[in-house]
């Protein structure tokens, strides 16, 4: 069950930092914003990834994040599953846009539910995400750590970002 990771992850919460000279710019004015406020100032579709997969600095930021949250914990230290679905293989359970994936750390897949998003497709692990939006301490370090999980992506290339057939 994915609710571990909100245990382990709280144990982490205090000691959880963002990497020193984690390199990029901040995300934007304001990104000292916790996730869930974040998502919750935003209309829907419209929060976009302000780093790029191919920044070094900011994979490793996010990788190192990856680790601090407990985001290992669940889906495997190189986001390949584990007990929780895997994060790089174009299964996007409730899309792969960056709104979406952004949504669904923040608010954990009950309450992405109740916001009108629904489950796209299915793998054979899934378990309930927990809402990851209070233990990540900014909508900034919400973005490096996605920015990891997009760099070490292995699924099909058209659907890096979601696949628009149907096939997640």
């Amino acid at each position: 069950m994915c609710a571990l990771a909100v245990l382990c992850a709280s144990g982490y919460a205090q000691q959880a930092q963002s990497p020193a000279g984690g390199g990029g710019q901040p995300a934007a004015a304001g990104s000292t914003m916790t996730p869930v406020q974040r998502a919750d100032s935003a209309p829907k579709g419209t929060l976009k990834n302000p780093y790029k997969d191919t920044d070094a600095a900011v994979v490793k930021a996010g990788q190192q994040l990856f680790q601090n949250y407990a985001c290992s914990g669940c889906h495997g230290g190189g986001g390949g599953g584990g007990m929780c679905p895997a994060v790089i293989d174009g299964v996007w359970i409730y899309g792969g846009d960056d709104d979406t994936l952004f949504r669904l750390v923040a608010y954990g897949s009950q309450i992405l539910q109740s916001k009108g998003y629904s489950r796209q497709a299915y793998e054979n692990v899934v378990a309930p995400m927990p809402q990851m939006g209070q233990i990540v301490k900014s909508d900034d370090d919400l973005w490096r750590l996605l920015t990891f999980v997009r760099s070490v992506y292995h699924g099909p290339p058209e659907c890096k970002f979601g696949c628009k057939s149907g096939g997640s």
